[in-house]
């Protein structure tokens, strides 16, 4: 077998290194044989191509016919490598040996062509077993250097070759897994290499968008803290990478898609649609956008909602939507800009497009110019042919977390990092997530509105309504963002602790035990389990977890359909430490027993049973009285 490597390369010498170096490193490598577990043939077979090279290296006159070769062969036009010919006896050795010398890559393709039929070895042979070792960590290898090369998706292709490879060989599970955990955190990488590509290469944006929605998926959505890989912190600056590659239609679809069980998806939806609105004029989607602002009965978002009713031509809604929903420092601001209302308005419209709306948009280049919106004419007809309803009811809702969004200024051009939370300070639901910080880190606000119903106007008053904001506008300086008005965040209140009954399901307990928790978590392993080995649950799933990990199991159990797949899954729970309690968020570090197998249409096993032990961290959150599984993750 022909080896693309020199014996420079081979030893680990250059061939500036003199005699005793050069002896010194062959005692070197002899005595620092690898340890990942390879048979003593492969092991001896290395030592004596390492002494090879050394003998043939040492001899002066071998040794300088040997260099003049190299250089005549980097000197020659033709693209040609150097290579060592190894017996077939010892190419196992020779393999490791480049695997030794960084040349991975190489070393995997080589151990998996010698794994493929007619020249795959005896099954069950050790020479089997050493290709087999050689051609996972090669892959690990490989795959790590494409990733520090930044060609992630190249890095990907790798690893689920060799994921297939050894699955094929049903050996190494410990690797197997490692190249699952690997592919994994290459997600985020593989998500922003492939939706970076220009427009037109839209096979692999679809594959990004795919991923990104997996991705998505598995965290639970955007507020999920599901994905153990990737933290709050990371998960932002990761999303704030991934917006500016996206166009603005393939934000409102996935936002759209996601908006159902997300309020910070519902509220991108709303931006992106009041975007492509206002840059594309076309009001009719700022209207969509005005209404799933003002469905949401978000408290703060009038001054939000006032800035869609101008665009929409709104006047008289938007300055009492305005004037209900300012904080005193956004009146104050406003007052600095002009003494006159609609001026004012003007201005803070202005600003907010520039700032919260119109960037962030891989397709989208606009200037937050109302005159020239107002000017065109699809905008002055859209203007004409609809009516100004009433202005809407100032509710006093909060988000579903219980922190209440001031939107009511603009927001400060410093963005801080965003850090997870409790409890104690808003968190009702339970997820570790604040969306008061991801507002205030992403400058999102959040959801949205209740489509009016048309009625008549005439032109002339549709021309005058738009007029008045067109010389309002002129009047109008550009605005200088003040710092942003307060928030307020509702303290829960922690109820008294009174004695509990033994455990029940659903629990109901106001502040439940350590063993009610763990009957809770053991109820819905059970169910799960139920679940993907094609069963029913003899529980009702909803009284055991939120719909975020309902949706991820029946994700999950239609992939398995899908190969025609079933698993048996068994879990045995040694310890449950409650690590945080409030009124309606528990966090508990549980040590399990986990052991699955996967079987087929027959139901016969399919690969290696896995038996591992864990150690993760479940989330409960409180609501309607019911306590139930919000998400979980590896515990440190």
């Amino acid at each position: 077998m022909e080896l693309p490597i020199d014996h420079f390369r081979l030893l680990g010498v250059s061939p500036t290194t003199d005699l005793q170096a050069l002896l010194h490193t062959l005692q070197q490598r002899i005595d620092r044989a690898p340890d990942q577990g390879f048979t003593q043939d492969t092991l001896l077979a290395r030592e004596e191509l390492l002494r090879a090279s050394a003998d043939l290296l040492s001899d002066a006159s071998r040794r300088q016919a040997y260099e003049s070769d190299l250089t005549a062969l980097a000197g020659s036009e033709q693209s040609v490598m150097p290579a060592l010919d190894v017996p077939t006896s010892k190419d196992v050795g020779g393999l490791l040996l480049m695997l030794e010398a960084g040349q991975a890559f190489d070393c995997f393709e080589i151990a998996c062509r010698a794994l493929q039929p007619p020249q795959a070895p005896a099954l069950g042979s050790t020479r089997e077993a050493d290709l087999t070792l050689l051609a996972g960590l090669a892959c690990l290898a490989a795959a790590a250097d494409l990733h520090q090369q930044r060609h992630y998706e190249a890095a990907a292709q790798t690893l689920q070759r060799g994921q297939q490879l050894l699955q094929r060989m049903g050996q190494l599970p410990a690797i197997r897994q490692q190249l699952s955990d690997e592919l994994d955190n290459l997600r985020p990488y593989r998500v922003l290499d492939l939706l970076s590509r220009n427009l037109t290469a839209q096979t692999e944006r679809a594959e990004g968008l795919a991923l990104l929605e997996a991705l998505v998926a598995r965290r639970g959505g955007l507020e999920g803290f599901g994905d153990p890989s990737m933290g709050p912190e990371e998960f932002q600056a990761f999303f704030k990478q991934i917006r500016a590659f996206l166009t603005v239609q393939e934000q409102v679809d996935l936002f759209s898609r996601w908006a159902p069980t997300s309020a910070a998806a519902d509220f991108l939806t709303s931006t992106a649609l009041t975007a492509s609105g206002f840059a594309q004029r076309k009001p009719e989607r700022i209207a969509a956008a005005r209404q799933r602002l003002e469905a949401s009965g978000q408290e703060g978002v009038q001054p939000l909602l006032a800035c869609q009713h101008l665009l929409l031509g709104q006047v008289k809604q938007a300055r009492a939507a305005f004037e209900q929903g300012a904080t005193p420092d956004l009146k104050r601001w406003a007052d600095q800009q002009s003494p006159d209302p609609l001026a004012q308005l003007c201005a803070y419209c202005r600003d907010w497009l520039a700032r919260d709306v119109l960037p962030g948009y891989r397709d989208l280049e606009a200037d937050p110019d109302l005159e020239a919106y107002f000017a065109d004419r699809d905008v002055q007809t859209y203007v004409e042919q609809h009516d100004r309803p009433p202005a809407p009811a100032v509710t006093d809702s909060t988000l579903p977390w219980g922190v209440a969004v001031d939107a009511g200024s603009p927001a400060d051009t410093t963005t801080q990092p965003l850090t997870p939370v409790n409890n104690d300070d808003g968190d009702v639901d339970g997820d570790g997530w604040n969306p008061a910080a991801w507002l205030e880190t992403m400058r999102f606000n959040w959801r949205w509105p209740q489509l009016e119903r048309p009625s008549r106007r005439t032109a002339t008053a549709a021309a005058v309504g738009a007029g008045v904001v067109l010389v309002a506008l002129a009047s109008v300086m550009r605005p200088r963002p003040p710092a942003p008005g307060p928030g307020r965040t509702p303290i829960p209140v922690q109820p008294t602790p009174t004695p509990v009954p033994p455990a029940t399901v659903p629990l109901r307990a106001e502040t439940p035990s350590e063993e009610q928790v763990q009957a809770l978590l053991e109820a819905w392993l059970d169910a799960k389990a139920s679940i993907l080995a094609g069963k029913n649950s003899r529980i009702p799933l909803e009284m055991l977890a939120r719909p975020t990990q309902l949706s991820r199991l029946e994700a999950e159990r239609a992939a398995d359909q899908a190969r025609g797949e079933t698993q048996t899954i068994s879990t045995a729970i040694t310890s449950v430490v409650i690590d945080e309690q409030s009124a309606n968020r528990i966090a508990a570090t549980v040590n399990l027993r986990y052991a699955d197998q996967r079987l087929n249409a027959k139901g016969d096993p399919q690969g290696e049973p896995t038996k591992l032990a864990l150690r993760n961290r479940y989330v409960f959150g409180r609501d309607g009285g019911i306590w139930r599984l919000v998400s979980f993750q590896k515990a440190p």
